[in-house]
């Protein structure tokens, strides 16, 4: 585990457990050791940030590709913060710039590392779990790695779309991990890995409740931010 992410673990995610105190059930689904991808659905910024307290291991997290490369001192502090947690570069750009960053977490997988993905590509506009793009599962049949569901909720009441900062004490927040999804072996062409990711959302939705809706959600006005990595339709 990174020394950055160590540090945290010991500091941060204590603090960020006590304030927000979310029920966590599943535990016993997550690996001791090797890769594995946590995809879940996606209601607020918070979601990862609570996802990393809870997750005992490390979990390599997406980062805009311009936080690796700002100049001056503020750039260098960025990139030896972002370098330090282990996080991955996410290329804005979309097309195959995007897709580049689902090139690096291969290599992160197979070294044994978690990875967490968000299948929606977007955080729900309305609290309902939309469809889910390919992207996790050709990550899973590329590297060779176990999908593990991720249901979270009551975030989206913690940190609304649009609020900076995610507040304790609006809502009770859940995290549930579901049985991990082996799809090793299977093929990665567009008709397999459609199935395999409604296979996926459906896992989701059991652990959620979400009323499911089965499109893609709509895209925002403004780009995502760091922890929502490009998506793969």
């Amino acid at each position: 585990m990174p020394l950055l992410y160590t540090i945290g673990k010991l500091t941060v995610a204590p603090a960020l457990r006590l304030a927000f105190r979310p029920h966590v059930e599943g535990l016993e689904h997550i690996p001791a050791t090797g890769g594995a991808i946590f995809a879940g659905n996606h209601l607020s910024v918070a979601d990862e940030l609570l996802l990393g307290t809870v997750v005992p291991r490390h979990l390599a997290f997406w980062a805009k590709s311009e936080y690796f490369t700002g100049t001056g001192v503020k750039g260098a502090f960025s990139k030896f913060v972002l370098t330090g947690l282990g996080a991955i570069p996410v290329e804005r750009a979309g097309g195959r710039a995007a897709l580049s960053a689902f090139d690096a977490a291969i290599p992160v997988l197979k070294a044994g590392d978690l990875v967490a993905v968000y299948p929606e590509g977007t955080r729900s506009p309305d609290g309902r779990l939309y469809r889910g793009r390919t992207g996790a599962a050709r990550l899973a049949v590329a590297a060779g790695v176990p999908i593990i569901p991720v249901g979270v909720t009551g975030t989206d009441k913690a940190q609304p779309i649009g609020a900076r900062v995610p507040r304790p004490g609006r809502a009770e927040i859940s995290i549930r991990f579901g049985k991990p999804l082996d799809f090793t072996g299977r093929s990665d062409d567009r008709t397999s890995l459609r199935a395999m990711t409604d296979e996926l959302m459906a896992e989701i939705q059991k652990l959620t409740g979400q009323e499911y809706v089965p499109r893609y959600a709509p895209p925002r006005a403004h780009p995502p931010v760091s922890g929502e990595p490009p998506t793969a339709s």
